[in-house]
């Protein structure tokens, strides 16, 4: 799975309230910066994540440009996203046109890949991943 898909797999998870954190490298230095929010490392962004997870549904995620540069370890991607979601705490529904960039890391295991090799798992399958080292989601507006 390249970069751009992962970025469409992490879009498929958000809609179906499957869990993020996994797309999210672990680490002190991870950073998500969302409409509302700042969540830096990686336990610190799993928990909002989790929590949006637990207090959100009826995602709506449409990318509508999304442009992603894939290197050897490293890839970066912008994208414009309709998104809309309800609050189940609130019971209010968000639509907004947003703004998304960040970067991914391609990883092996819990590491850092090193070179365009992938390690295999114990049952001789690939076990290679990109993941979010930095995330942004902005709007021209504020929530209200």
């Amino acid at each position: 799975m390249g970069a751009a898909d992962r970025v469409r797999a992490y879009y498929d998870a958000l809609r179906a309230g499957e869990p993020l954190a996994p797309f999210f490298a672990p680490g002190d230095d991870v950073v998500k910066v969302g409409i509302s929010e700042r969540l830096v490392g990686g336990e610190e962004v799993a928990a909002g994540l989790r929590e949006q997870t637990e207090s959100t549904t009826g995602w709506h995620v449409e990318s509508r440009d999304l442009r992603v540069t894939e290197r050897d370890r490293h890839a970066w991607f912008a994208d414009s996203v309709a998104m809309a979601w309800t609050d189940t705490d609130r019971q209010i529904r968000y639509e907004f046109d947003t703004r998304w960039s960040g970067t991914l890391e391609r990883r092996i295991g819990d590491e850092p890949a090193e070179s365009s090799e992938t390690a295999t798992s114990a049952d001789g399958t690939a076990d290679e991943r990109w993941q979010f080292v930095g995330m942004h989601v902005s709007t021209a507006r504020d929530l209200g």
